[in-house]
C-alpha cells in the first residue's frame, strides 16, 4: 500500500459565494494522524474550508485531493471522512445505539459487526452503558460525543469539526476540549477542526492555521503560533500582546518608544517599517532606575492568576501580566530582554495617506468622489496630484454625515489608539487602503463612515 505524505492537500482553491470571494488561490496540507484546527473570525473561509474538503462546495476552480487521489468532483459519501457539526442532528427517535449505528445499517455491514462497532466506539467515548438512552436523556456534553462516535464509527480517515462545542456551557467546554485531544490520539484518526476560540486552537492542536479574509496568516505549533507570530494580526489574534509601530535600524537593533534596543530580529532592510510586538507576560515591573524606561501604573485588575496591569509609559499605555500588585499611581520602571521583542513585517506598508486627487477648479480638489476647497492653490485645472492625509485628520462618524463610508479591513491596538484600515478600490480596480488613527473600538468587516479634516490636508506638488 502506497504511503503517503499528505492525506488531504487542497491546491489552489478559490471560491466565491454571493459573488464575494471567499478563497483565492488557497493551498494547504495535512498530514495523517494530525489535529489541524482551522482559526479565525468569523467570516474568514474556516467552515467553507472544511466544506470543500467534505464535498459539499465544489470549487470555482483548484483542486481536492486525498491520499494523493483528485476528488474533487466526488460526491460527499464517496469520500472516507465525516463530518460533525454545530448541531448534533440526533435522531430523537432512536436510543444511542440506533443512532450510530444508522450509516453502518445503510451499507449493510452485518449485524454482529455493527454491533460490534457500535460497543467499541461507546467505549472509545466514554459511553458505555449508555446505548439503550434516547438523546433527550443525554447531557449536551454526551449528545456531543454520541454524535462524534456516530461519525466515527463508520472508520473514516479524516474527521471534520466545525465548532461542535460551540453549544456547551464554559466547563463542559473546557472538559471536551482535553477528551477530544485523547480520543482524536488513542484512534489515530485526522481531525481538521473549526474555531474561533483561541484557547481551543492552542489547547487541542498539533497544528493551528490562522486565517482572515480567506488567506493563511501563519501555519505552525500551537507555540510557534503563540510566541513567534508572524504578522500583527496573528499577535492580536492570538491572545492579548503589546503591538508597536517601529522601524528596525539594522539586524539584532530596532527603534521603537523613542529608544533603540537590542533585539534576536536579523534579516530586514536596514530603516525599515516594523511590527514590534511584546507580550504582556514577558514585561516585567521594577523600581525606578531598573529598566528600560519609567511610567505610570493606571490601571490594575486582578485575574485570578495574575493582575492585569496597564502601565502608561513613552506615550502609551503597556499591558503587564503580573503576579504582584502594583498600586494605581504608583511611579514604576518596565523591564524586557532582547528574546522578549518580537519584528515582525507590517501587514500594510503605508505609514500615512498618499491618495492621487485632481484639480477641478481653480482652488477646488477632488478625490475619492469627494471635493473640497484648498485656498491659494494655484494650480492649473485637471492637473493630477497626490494629497498626503496624516491617519490622525480622519474621524470615525455616522454614515449619514460622512465624507465616505468603507469597509473596516483590519484593526490593531496600538497602546493609544486603534490602527484601522478601510479598503477602496481605485479607478484600476487596485486594492487600496485608507490608514486611520481612532480611539473607537469598531468591529472588523462593518461599513463605517470617514470624516477629513481638510485643513489639514497636504498637497504634494507632484504629478502623479
Amino acid at each position: 500500500m502506497k504511503n503517503y505524505d499528505y492525506v488531504i492537500e487542497l491546491k489552489n482553491i478559490s471560491i466565491s459565494l454571493n459573488k464575494e470571494i471567499v478563497l483565492e488561490n488557497f493551498n494547504i496540507k495535512i498530514k495523517s494522524g494530525k489535529f489541524v484546527t482551522l482559526l479565525g473570525p468569523s467570516g474568514c473561509g474556516k467552515t467553507t474550508t472544511l466544506k470543500i474538503i467534505a464535498g459539499l462546495l465544489t470549487p470555482d476552480s483548484g483542486e481536492v485531493f486525498f491520499e494523493g487521489e483528485n476528488i474533487t468532483f466526488l460526491p460527499p459519501y464517496k469520500r472516507n471522512i465525516n463530518t460533525v457539526f454545530q448541531r448534533y442532528a440526533l435522531f430523537p427517535h432512536l436510543n444511542v445505539f440506533d443512532n450510530i449505528a444508522f450509516g453502518l445499517k445503510i451499507k449493510n455491514i452485518p449485524k454482529d459487526e455493527i454491533k460490534e462497532r457500535v460497543f467499541n466506539i461507546l467505549k472509545a467515548v466514554n459511553l458505555e452503558g449508555f446505548e439503550k438512552r434516547k438523546p433527550f436523556q443525554l447531557s449536551g456534553g454526551q449528545q456531543q460525543r454520541i454524535a462524534m462516535a456516530r461519525a466515527l464509527v463508520n472508520r473514516p480517515k479524516v474527521l471534520l469539526l466545525d465548532e461542535p462545542l460551540s453549544a456547551l456551557d464554559l466547563n463542559l467546554r473546557k472538559e471536551m476540549q482535553i477528551e477530544l485531544k485523547e480520543m482524536q490520539q488513542n484512534l489515530n484518526t485526522t481531525f481538521i477542526y473549526v474555531t474561533h476560540d483561541q484557547e481551543e486552537a492552542l489547547t487541542m492542536s498539533d497544528t493551528v492555521v490562522v486565517m482572515n479574509e480567506g488567506i493563511i496568516q501563519q501555519i505552525g505549533t500551537p507555540e510557534q503560533i503563540y510566541n513567534e507570530p508572524q504578522n500583527a494580526f496573528v499577535a492580536d489574534f492570538i491572545g492579548q500582546s503589546n503591538i508597536l509601530n517601529g522601524t528596525m535600524v539594522e539586524d539584532f537593533k530596532v527603534f521603537f518608544a523613542d529608544k533603540t534596543f537590542d533585539c534576536v530580529d536579523k534579516g530586514f532592510e536596514k530603516n525599515q517599517p516594523v511590527d514590534v510586538v511584546i507580550r504582556p507576560e514577558d514585561i516585567q515591573i521594577v523600581p525606578q532606575g531598573k529598566g528600560k524606561f519609567s511610567g505610570v501604573v493606571d490601571v490594575v485588575v486582578f485575574k485570578g492568576a495574575h493582575f492585569e496591569t496597564e502601565v502608561f509609559a513613552r506615550n502609551m499605555y503597556w499591558l503587564i501580566h503580573t503576579t504582584k500588585y502594583h498600586e494605581k499611581g504608583k511611579n514604576v520602571d518596565l523591564d524586557f530582554t532582547p528574546d522578549d521583542i518580537h519584528i515582525m513585517s507590517k501587514l500594510f506598508k503605508q505609514s500615512t495617506n498618499i491618495i492621487p486627487a485632481t484639480v477641478i477648479s481653480e482652488n477646488k480638489i477632488s478625490f475619492l468622489n469627494i471635493e473640497f476647497e484648498k485656498p491659494h492653490l494655484n494650480l492649473p485645472v485637471k492637473q493630477e496630484i497626490k494629497l498626503k492625509i496624516p491617519p490622525e485628520s480622519i474621524s470615525l462618524v455616522s454614515c449619514d454625515s460622512a465624507d465616505i463610508v468603507l469597509p473596516l479591513d483590519s484593526m490593531i491596538y496600538k497602546g493609544l489608539y486603534n490602527e484601522m484600515y478601510f479598503y477602496y478600490e481605485d479607478e484600476f480596480k487596485k486594492d487600496r487602503y485608507i490608514l486611520v488613527n481612532s480611539q473607537n473600538e469598531e468591529e472588523v468587516g462593518t461599513d463605517l463612515g470617514l470624516k477629513f479634516d481638510f485643513t489639514k490636508i497636504e498637497v504634494l506638488n507632484e504629478k502623479v
